[in-house]
């Protein structure tokens, strides 16, 4: 038995000249109210991040965010790692036989009634920031330990390149490798015997994780998952045409850990934006029981009305003037989380949570259902809300209208339309 622990994580620099360029002061960052009630800004500070941690570590599982809050003009990932599971199987490398703690690809296509052996045919992208020098070995590892084909380099499955699609990888980041480690893992649990692309930006300013997504694109990918995310800027619909408007490729970005209120690039309505939920063994017919995640109210899925962005022509929601967060969700609590195999700034098996476990389990829902139709994919869910799992309880907060952050029958914020009920509501 051993804790796994928390990862060595950096933090990411900006210049003011870059901070101008990239969107200015925290303030011009800060989510604005547009609707009939107003939200809050998706970020916490630092001190109420270790308040949040303190609170965990009272209630029973403790956990981090892998990454650290995003400095303005930057993105940081949705990760949030688990400090003190206690594993039962060899800590790295494959323990035949064993189940590591979290839940498993078995587990979540069981939730979400999922075929197994998905993907077949097609190109999963993951967009990261900095570069994780284990990711194939660790990747490798994970499909090993379940009993999933392997995807390497050298078969062609897997493909590991800069944001212009080189291989000269940026230098390499402990947190944003736990990110990268986990929307790997996702992708395989779900759509096994997809092909894989991760693509590193040189940072997470929203230009070079931008141009990642461009690059997935024209290397092939039509579902491309971004587990990460910043507060919104009046350059944000500027960013949507250059680096989000893809015709027929699915885009999937995290809602945000934060609790009510919206980040970006989940709020641009060129992408299936993913809430979160806590998900847990029952004794329903399905299985499975859902309800929003929300640890705190600082901490749970992201939602709410966009500041910016105009609303979707499929998005019928009455609550916001602007683009509603989310449309989709799956599970990102921690204490409900998935089980990751990390070795570049973890010590191997772990557990993980956030919103970066639902985007790119979505993203590999869509490769399952094969190539979208769609111009924007999300709106093939509006289209299909009877296929999905409808999650009717929980909040995040207290807010108006009350839909925005709590959850009931049909639409609401944080978990969007609801959660996976096999591909039909993914097929167009």
């Amino acid at each position: 038995m051993r804790s796994t622990p928390r990862p060595t994580r950096r933090r990411a620099a900006i210049s003011l000249a870059a901070a101008a360029v990239l969107g200015g002061s925290a303030a011009a960052l800060a989510t604005a109210a547009n609707a009939t009630g107003s939200h809050t800004a998706a970020t916490t500070t630092t001190a109420g991040a270790r308040a949040a941690d303190a609170n965990h570590a009272a209630a029973g599982p403790a956990w981090s965010r892998a990454c650290d809050l995003p400095a303005p003009g930057l993105a940081a990932c949705d990760a949030l790692h688990v400090n003190n599971v206690a594993e039962h199987i060899r800590a790295t490398g494959v323990t035949p036989n064993a189940t590591p703690s979290g839940f498993g690809p078995a587990d979540l296509r069981s939730a979400y009634n999922l075929p197994a052996g998905g993907g077949a045919g097609q190109t999963v992208a993951i967009v990261d920031a900095y570069n994780d020098p284990n990711a194939a070995a660790d990747m490798n590892t994970y499909r090993s330990q379940y009993g999933l084909p392997a995807c390497t380099v050298a078969s062609g499955c897997f493909k590991q390149v800069n944001q212009t699609g080189g291989s000269k990888l940026p230098k390499g980041d402990t947190g944003w490798a736990g990110e990268i480690s986990l929307d790997l893992d996702m992708v395989s649990a779900v759509a096994p015997n997809a092909h894989i692309i991760l693509v590193e930006a040189t940072t997470p300013s929203m230009t070079n994780l931008g141009t990642a997504v461009n690059t997935a694109v024209k290397l092939g990918a039509k579902f491309v998952s971004n587990s990460y995310g910043g507060g919104e800027s009046s350059a944000d619909t500027s960013y949507d045409s250059t680096y989000f408007k893809h015709a027929g490729v699915a885009i999937t970005a995290s809602s945000g850990d934060g609790g009510y209120g919206v980040e970006y690039p989940a709020a641009s309505p060129y992408v299936t934006s993913v809430g979160g939920t806590a998900l847990k063994k029952d004794s329903s017919a399905r299985g499975w029981t859902e309800s929003v995640w929300s640890t705190n109210p600082t901490e749970g899925a992201g939602s709410g009305c966009s500041a910016y962005e105009p609303k979707p022509t499929w998005q019928k929601d009455t609550g916001c003037a602007k683009r509603t967060v989310a449309d989709v969700a799956a599970v990102a609590d921690p204490a409900t989380g998935v089980a990751v195999y990390q070795t570049y700034g973890g010590s191997g098996w772990a557990v993980y949570g956030g919103t970066s476990v639902a985007s790119p389990l979505i993203a590999a829902v869509y490769a399952d259902a094969g190539a979208p139709k769609a111009a924007v994919p999300a709106a093939d869910i509006y289209s299909h809300t009877s296929a999905l799992n409808d999650v009717t309880s929980g909040a995040t907060a207290s807010c108006t209208p009350s839909y925005l952050c709590t959850a009931g029958t049909g639409y609401d914020g944080p978990t969007g339309l609801g959660t996976p009920n096999g591909l039909a509501a993914f097929t167009g």
